[in-house]
């Protein structure tokens, strides 16, 4: 064996060896005795992924789970070579949600009735619907947006001045200031904290925040007492999150973290950065979604599998729970797709959706093109809800945060560039 090949060989051992030792690794014990929760379910995917688990360890652990979704299904039948038999039995929290989502049902249902009319010019009509839908929803946001609809399609001012009496700060309650010449609603908050983090939270602990999360939906704390005893610049996004929660959302926190991070960005990605991490995990570092996105910005695994090997990079799943390694990663794919998309709306579709789902969307004939009722039209008739609100609340985000940083921004003349290619997005030129 020649030298040269020798000494490849032992590279390639070592690069192996630094790849386990940056991989961490679970016991059962551990995986264990964390409390029931999402945050457990993304350990048990991790656990069972692992060499060294064994089929036995996997049917014990799997029935731990607070729910299974694919990726745990799928790796519980890679160690067992079966599916889960059993139906989980999740936590389940003193909230009743029932009821707000069969009202949601028929305002929605109204609402979408309305957006028919008004694409068959039956503006009357859809007066009657977005009325309806006004009446049947409860959430203060739905509310809003039918307000504007019937702004939109009766051309009466006093919608706007209803809308201007929201506590809600919504795409809906800015336009409406905009229309009007008007300030901004004073219910944005920022708060200035001082202290830099609190004894016995680990932010950047999935764990932790499980913990906390039963606390804050247990029905049994004060959780303007909970907010403070979280209340630090490590802890900003859980502190602000309770205070949202403990004022029933009245108020609308929109916090800074990291600035001397940050500041190295430019304003428009520092208020996208923003944007997106509010509306994706509060700010909360440890956050964890029922598919496993991961960390303030949310990634997929599979994505940090992708960031980390164009960066030239090994990294655990868990480092992405440092804020500061998920704005890097975060900056890193907003570069990619800047490279197509130039509007923080269509970003937010491709960050949340993806860029071949808003690729198709954005070229799809009508969408989001000079016309009557545009681009609002093409931003509610859009069939994918998640992504159609996300990008809404992004879009706000974006405006208050570009304001935040001193970069002056209404969101009316924003929107109205929706419609133009050149200002958009590479896929229409």
């Amino acid at each position: 064996m020649s030298m040269k090949r020798i000494l490849l060989l032992t590279l390639f051992a070592l690069l192996l060896v630094t790849s386990a030792v940056q991989a961490k690794h679970f016991s059962f014990s551990e995986v264990h005795n964390m409390p029931q929760s999402v945050e457990k379910d993304y350990y048990i995917w991790r656990f069972l992924r692992q060499r060294s688990t064994t089929a036995a360890e996997a049917r014990a652990i799997i029935r731990e789970a607070n729910a299974l979704n694919s990726k745990l299904k799928k790796a519980y039948r890679k160690k067992t070579g079966s599916y889960p038999n059993f139906t989980p039995k999740p936590i389940r929290y003193k909230v009743n949600d029932t009821e707000k989502w069969k009202n949601r049902a028929q305002g929605n249902y109204a609402f979408k009735k309305g957006i028919s009319m008004v694409q068959k010019r039956q503006l009357k009509l859809a007066a009657q619907y977005f009325n309806s839908a006004y009446r049947i929803y409860q959430e203060r946001w739905e509310k809003d947006k039918a307000l504007f609809w019937l702004y939109l399609v009766t051309k009466n001012n006093t919608y706007l001045d209803k809308l201007k009496q929201s506590y809600h700060i919504n795409m809906y309650t800015l336009l409406a200031a905009d229309l009007t010449n008007d300030k901004y609603p004073r219910t944005i908050i920022t708060p200035k904290i001082s202290k830099s983090s609190v004894w016995g939270i680990d932010a950047e602990d999935p764990i932790d925040w499980a913990k906390m999360k039963r606390k804050l939906f247990s029905g049994e704390v004060d959780l303007d007492d909970l907010a403070e005893d979280c209340e630090s610049q490590e802890t900003i996004g859980m502190h602000t999150y309770i205070k949202a929660r403990a004022c029933n959302f009245t108020k609308s926190y929109f916090p800074m973290p990291y600035r001397d991070f940050m500041k190295k960005y430019p304003v428009e990605r520092q208020a996208l950065i923003y944007a997106i991490a509010r509306q994706e995990s509060r700010f909360v570092p440890a956050s964890v979604s029922r598919s496993f996105a991961l960390g303030m910005m949310q990634f997929m695994p599979f994505l940090i599998d992708h960031v980390a090997k164009q960066k030239g990079e090994k990294i655990d799943y868990d480092d992405i729970f440092n804020p500061y390694k998920a704005i890097e990663y975060a900056d890193y794919h907003l570069d990619y797709l800047n490279k197509y998309l130039y509007h923080p709306l269509f970003i937010a579709y491709a960050y949340n959706g993806g860029i071949g789902f808003t690729k198709r969307l954005i070229r799809k004939r009508g969408n989001f093109r000079p016309g009557p009722f545009e681009p609002y039209l093409s931003m509610e008739k859009m069939k994918n809800v998640e992504a159609r609100e996300y990008g809404k609340r992004v879009l706000t985000n974006y405006v208050i945060y570009m304001n935040k940083l001193g970069k002056p921004m209404r969101l009316l003349p924003f929107i109205k560039t929706l419609t133009d290619p050149y200002m958009t997005d590479r896929f229409r030129k």
